[in-house]
């Protein structure tokens, strides 16, 4: 699914808590790929097809994912049902994907089980969750329909000096009067003269209080969760594991919802089901601190992931070693992203499973906007598809180089160099180190002692034995 280039700029309000606000409507552009349903060309399948009763019963089935899967983002089970009562459209949207992902078993008249619809149902919510993040709600409720956000302009009021909210910075918020709510209980100050216990805990975790509000503005429903019942327990089970208590803030910035799951139902078991796939228990900190959202997967999702790898021929160690180095592979689509991109390399000759291995990120990057055109600006250049393969396999990393900000400027002072372009298929790792504070001081001192390395000489070894090499090369001139 293309990624959404939402973008929204709104008035900024400071101490919104002393503000009268306006609400005027206005439209939110959203990508209109995810509400494409129901054609009746191309062999899609018709829900007319479907008997009612079974239609009926599906819609059922669609609605129950549908709020585990609310419910597991953080929503209230309240929350979730009200949702669910308002979003008849995007359910049959659901159902229709089912027909449409199973359509060859319809038309045998094979009915689905609970759990194919299920496994069919979350790795697409996901996707969708991905893409919209903290408007998903919105999205679902306003199914085919665009969301409609509220503009918001701002009268000032006199603020009462020496309160938290008179001296916080100015609030860009975002969409409606919910997030307002839920950011109010940020700065109210309760009638103790105190801000409320679970600001106060994260304030002394180190959080700035922009930064909580920052939190409440991508997820209004953190607002709500309680300290003891919620916050708490799962940052202590976090310090439990490892994780230096300065790395808190930023787990939950990235990844508020964990705060809404259920440490013995969902976040405990999911760890040890990852741990039976490979993630070592031991790196538990550091895996968390690199992918949050990594425990928020269903288990459906993490073993396609980790099953795509061994298709792809990485042993069972290795497979253990990127998940626990690359956590974030597992939010990549197996059948969108994963595999797509392992075809395109084999289509370049080029092994993957070492590739998967060594450079696991480089199979987030899109084919058309990042692969091809580094494959293209190495053809251009003359090289062969032999040679970028042997490139690519000597260094996995070098497709995940920015073209304009780093390729061309290296290659510009790689042609004023004295090394034939063959040294760069040797030494492909050349485009990993920095050009103003690596590769021209290295090349301005080589050539000042008159003397000629070969490229990896010259950059890879350290300053200590780069300057011994020089010296040797140099007396066997004299």
């Amino acid at each position: 699914m293309m990624k959404s280039s939402l973008s929204l700029r709104l008035p900024e309000i400071p101490c919104f808590a002393r503000a009268i606000v306006r609400y005027s409507r206005t439209e939110l552009r959203v990508p209109q790929k995810v509400f494409l349903c129901r054609a009746k060309h191309d062999g899609s399948f018709s829900l007319r097809l479907v008997p009612p009763t079974l239609l009926a019963a599906e819609k059922e089935e669609a609605k129950a994912v549908l709020t585990l899967f609310l419910k597991k983002q953080g929503l209230s089970n309240a929350v979730a049902v009200r949702t669910i009562n308002k979003s008849d459209a995007f359910v049959d949207h659901l159902v229709a994907r089912l027909h449409s992902v199973h359509k060859s078993r319809y038309l045998v008249g094979r009915e689905l089980t609970t759990l194919e619809i299920r496994d069919a149902l979350i790795p697409y919510l996901e996707t969708v969750l991905d893409e919209y993040g903290p408007i998903m709600v919105d999205v679902v409720e306003n199914f085919p329909d665009p969301p409609v956000i509220e503009k918001l302009e701002v009268v000032k009021q006199p603020v009462v000096e020496n309160s938290v909210a008179s001296v916080s910075p100015p609030i860009p918020t975002t969409v409606d009067a919910k997030k307002l709510k839920a950011l109010a209980r940020v700065s109210d100050i309760l009638p103790t003269g105190k801000l409320p216990s679970h600001i106060v805990y994260l304030l002394e975790l180190g959080m700035e209080l922009e930064a909580i509000r920052e939190i409440i503005r991508k997820f209004p429903a953190f607002a709500y969760y309680s300290l003891e019942g919620k916050i708490k327990p799962v940052v202590e089970f976090l310090l439990d594991l490892g994780v230096p208590k300065q790395d808190i803030p930023t787990i939950l910035s990235k990844r508020p919802q964990l705060c809404g799951i259920s440490l013995t139902d969902n976040l405990i078991p999911t760890m040890t089901f990852l741990e039976e796939l490979g993630v070592d228990k031991k790196q538990w900190a550091k895996v968390i601190y690199r992918f949050p959202p990594l425990l928020t997967y269903s288990r459906q999702k993490l073993q396609s992931t980790v099953d795509f790898l061994y298709e792809m021929g990485l042993s069972a160690e290795n497979v253990s070693k990127v998940l626990t180095r690359c956590p974030n592979i597992i939010s990549y689509s197996v059948e969108e992203k994963l595999r797509p991109t392992a075809e395109y390399f084999r289509s370049l000759d080029v092994d993957v499973a070492p590739l998967l291995y060594r450079a696991p990120q480089t199979f987030g990057l899109s084919i058309e906007g990042n692969l091809k055109p580094v494959t293209k600006f190495f053809l251009e250049r003359g090289y062969s598809m032999e040679d970028i393969a042997t490139m690519i396999q000597r260094n996995g990393a070098l497709y995940t180089f920015s073209l304009p900000d780093n390729m061309m400027p290296k290659w510009e002072f790689f042609l004023t160099m004295v090394y034939p372009k063959s040294e760069l298929v040797k030494f492909p790792q050349y485009f990993g180190y920095s050009l103003e504070e690596r590769i021209k001081p290295r090349y301005e001192i080589m050539t000042k002692c008159g003397v000629k390395l070969l490229l990896n000489q010259m950059l890879s070894l350290s300053e200590e034995d780069f300057h011994k090499l020089l010296k040797k090369k140099m007396e066997k001139k004299t």
